[in-house]
C-alpha cells in the first residue's frame, strides 16, 4: 500500500534533549503502535530500525510499551545548518522501521525523516489478522517537499469571481472538524476523496511543508499560513 505524505509523515518536534556526539548530529525517534479498528494501543510490538535502501543494517531493536509506545532512541542525521539553509544536501536521515506484533499483519515503513536537534514521533496502525488477507504492508514515504523534486504549483487566478451557491454564509469563521482532502488535480473527477480530521491534516502537512528545526516564530508563522490557505479552501471552493 502506498501512502502519500500526508497520511503517513512523522512528526518532527521541539526537544531539549538532542545531543550532538563527537562530529555526529543527533535526533530522536519515538514510535507509536496502534491497531487500526478502534486505535486500541499495541503492547508489545517489536519494531527493528535500519538504514532506508540497507534493510540488513539493523540499528536498534524496540518494544512498546502498554501504551503502544517505544523509548525514544537517538539516531545520527545530517549538520544541522542543512536544514536551515536553502539548496543544502538532504538534512535529514531515512530510516525503515520494521512492525510486527502477535495477531497482527507485518508493517514496514520506509523513508522516515530524522531531523537533527528534534524528536519524530512516527505513528503507526497495524490491522488484525482477521480483518486482512496480505501478509504484509508496506508504505513508502516519500522526500520532504522541500528536498523531493515535485510538479510546481498548478497556477491560479489571482482574483475569482464569487458564484452564487445558494448556501447559507456563517456569520463567522468555524472550524471544521473534519475536511474532504482530494487526492488528485481539481479536475479529476476520478480521484478519490478523503475525509480527514482538520487538526490531522493541518499537523501533517505542517510536518511536510517545513523543518522542525526551523526557528520558532518562522515554523508559528508557516503554521498559520497554512491554517489560513486551507479554511479559505474550505469556506470558498477555491
Amino acid at each position: 500500500m502506498d501512502v502519500n505524505r500526508e497520511g503517513l509523515s512523522a512528526e518532527n518536534t521541539r526537544t531539549e534533549n538532542a545531543v550532538t556526539t563527537g562530529s555526529d548530529t543527533i535526533g530522536r525517534l519515538q514510535i507509536n503502535v496502534t491497531a487500526n479498528v478502534g486505535l486500541i494501543p499495541i503492547e508489545n510490538a517489536s519494531i527493528t530500525i535500519s538504514f532506508t535502501g540497507e534493510p540488513d543494517s539493523t540499528l536498534e531493536t524496540l518494544t512498546t510499551n502498554s501504551s503502544g509506545q517505544t523509548d525514544t532512541v537517538d539516531l545520527k542525521t545530517p549538520p544541522l545548518q542543512y536544514s536551515l539553509t536553502p539548496n543544502s544536501p538532504m538534512p535529514y536521515s531515512e530510516y525503515t522501521l520494521s512492525v510486527s506484533a502477535p495477531g497482527y499483519e507485518p508493517v514496514i515503513v520506509s523513508g522516515v525523516e530524522v531531523l537533527p536537534d528534534v524528536t519524530a514521533v512516527q505513528n503507526i496502525e497495524m490491522t488484525p489478522t482477521e480483518m486482512s488477507s496480505d501478509t504484509e504492508e508496506i508504505i513508502a514515504i516519500p522526500d520532504h517537499t522541500l528536498y523531493g523534486d515535485y510538479p510546481p504549483k498548478i497556477p491560479e487566478d489571482e482574483i475569482k469571481p464569487m458564484d452564487e451557491s445558494g448556501e447559507i454564509v456563517l456569520s463567522r469563521v468555524v472550524i471544521p472538524e473534519y475536511i474532504i482532502v482530494h487526492d488528485g488535480v481539481p479536475n479529476d473527477s476520478t480521484a478519490p476523496n478523503y475525509y480527514v480530521r482538520y487538526r490531522d491534516y493541518i499537523k501533517n502537512v505542517v510536518s511536510s511543508e517545513i523543518y522542525a528545526t526551523w526557528p520558532e516564530n518562522a515554523i508559528y508563522a508557516n503554521t498559520l499560513a497554512i491554517m489560513s490557505f486551507t479554511l479559505n479552501r474550505v469556506y470558498t471552493e477555491w
